[in-house]
């Protein structure tokens, strides 16, 4: 069974998510990003999520972690949660 790591941060609006991708592709550290704007509890630990398989998150964030180039920002993904931005940190 495929496995992936990964790490995201959730925000409210689409807006927010673009502006906050932006500035992670300016350079600044998603963790730390993650760290200040997320409104997920996985936010203290920078976004990260963990290792976890196919249907063990919505839909819409599967698509992505189990598609999605390794180490490249990808979002805004809507689900009902609100906007995300991830990162696919590993899969096998």
């Amino acid at each position: 069974m495929s496995q992936a790591s990964a790490r995201h941060l959730l925000v409210d609006t689409e807006e927010q998510c673009l502006t906050l991708k932006a500035e992670i592709e300016a350079g600044k550290d998603f963790a730390e990003v993650a760290k200040e704007h997320s409104n997920c509890p996985s936010n203290a630990q920078g976004g990260d999520l963990g290792s976890f398989g196919p249907g063990q998150m919505v839909p819409e964030f599967d698509k992505v972690v189990f598609s999605a180039p390794l180490n490249t920002v990808q979002g805004p993904v809507q689900t009902q949660f609100g906007y995300h931005l991830l990162e696919v940190t590993a899969r096998s």
